[in-house]
């Protein structure tokens, strides 16, 4: 458990702290995944960008007389069946990657919203539910987790 989620004060019960860890867990995982995938979502954009000026200048432009020169080319090149299946991977990965950042981004944030709506129970003597704005600034401040509102 992190130091300052254990630091909170007893205001703030053992099992709120848990939740409060869990959450923070979320999010960490959350971002690592989100920057991962946008790297290589760039990575992949570069690679096929550069797939496709390569076919420009080699195939396209020196056989742009006839289409059948620029496929009998295309087709003869041993290279672009694996160059082809390379890309078509990489979209599929980045794809895949988006939809796991999709899945982390929906149970960090249905986690999020949980303890916003059980505040009140989490929080529930009256010296509690005044020092729950320290624990939602603290959160805000060192995780940037908003517990204030449930919108994203």
């Amino acid at each position: 458990m992190d130091e300052t989620i254990k630091n909170l004060g007893d205001w703030t019960d053992e099992a709120t702290k848990q939740m409060l860890q869990s959450l923070v867990n979320k999010k960490r995982k959350f971002d690592r995944f989100r920057q991962f995938h946008l790297a290589f979502m760039w990575i992949s954009i570069s690679i096929i960008f550069l797939y496709i000026i390569f076919i420009y200048v080699k195939i396209i432009f020196p056989n742009s007389h006839s289409f059948s020169a620029m496929f009998s080319s295309f087709v003869n090149w041993p290279g672009n069946a694996y160059l082809l299946l390379f890309s078509i991977g990489l979209y599929a990965y980045m794809n895949l990657l988006k939809e796991k950042v999709d899945k982390l981004e929906s149970e960090y944030h249905a986690l999020r919203c949980e303890i916003i709506d059980k505040s009140t129970d989490l929080w529930g003597t009256d010296e509690g539910w005044e020092k729950r704005y320290i624990v939602f600034r603290i959160m805000k401040e060192t995780y940037d987790i908003n517990l204030y509102y449930e919108s994203k």
